[in-house]
């Protein structure tokens, strides 16, 4: 038995990475996880390695850019699992780059993969972790928005800070339901931070402020600290931002 067993999670942008890692960590813990994504077979893998283990999960496909599939998404997942108790909103595609760069829609693609498509599918799960007594819902953010130098990060930032006043307005409003609601700020070995060591110069310089020296696990570092934070060991938290990046960032 679990720390989990009998929870239903929902988890988006789970067929690689810091999802992936949030999923089968859940699923350890003895969640079902729905695990959704807008590439079928990462998400099919994903939920694979779940049931491979003895867990149960569904694989769902979602393009969080939709609002019609994150309805679907969600309805999907309580009429395969019978409810949810656990919303995970990790997907995100958005722009990098300097700010001169940027038009128009490279800038609006993070605010609607971000705080638009995380705002639609909690409330399209309110309903649901209400009538199960109660939920947690975990956002993703980044240390990108305190960074010294956000340099190459505004349009990102921007999106990720949005989501953190989301999550504080949801955690005020929502407390009373029973409802908590955090953000984490991972680092991680994700395909996302390979390709952007392939790619930057700094990248070096950067890791070199990580204190732990180290680049986080997917699953063991982020993972299981999110099942830390939505366990009862955790029940009196909510609104916050929890940094998962061995150190390096201070969200003062």
């Amino acid at each position: 038995m679990g720390e989990l067993t009998g929870k239903l999670a929902l988890v988006t942008g789970a067929g690689q990475g810091v999802g992936e890692g949030i999923a089968l960590a859940l699923a350890a813990a003895g969640a079902a996880v729905a695990c959704a994504g807008r590439t079928e077979a990462k998400v099919v893998a994903t939920a694979r390695k779940i049931t491979d283990k003895g867990g149960r999960a569904v694989a769902l496909t979602c393009d969080v850019f939709k609002a019609e599939d994150i309805t679907r998404t969600v309805a999907r997942t309580v009429e395969a699992l019978g409810g949810i108790d656990i919303l995970v909103n990790n997907a995100y595609d958005g722009a990098f780059g300097p700010l001169l760069s940027l038009d128009d829609d490279a800038f609006m693609r993070g605010v609607h993969s971000g705080p638009l498509a995380s705002f639609r599918f909690m409330r399209a799960c309110h309903p649901h972790l209400k009538a199960r007594g109660g939920g947690n819902i975990v956002n993703l953010v980044t240390s990108a928005s305190v960074r010294w130098d956000s340099s190459n990060y505004g349009a990102y930032a921007v999106a990720k800070q949005g989501i953190r006043a989301l999550t504080r307005a949801a955690a005020s409003e929502w407390g009373r339901d029973n409802i908590r609601v955090n953000n984490v700020a991972p680092l991680a070995a994700s395909p996302a931070l390979a390709a952007w060591i392939k790619h930057d110069p700094e990248a070096k310089t950067f890791f070199e402020t990580v204190a732990l020296k180290r680049v986080g696990d997917c699953e063991s570092d982020i993972g299981r600290a999110v099942v830390a934070l939505v366990g009862p060991g955790m029940s009196y938290v909510t609104g916050a931002t929890l940094p998962l990046d061995g150190g390096q960032a201070y969200f003062g």
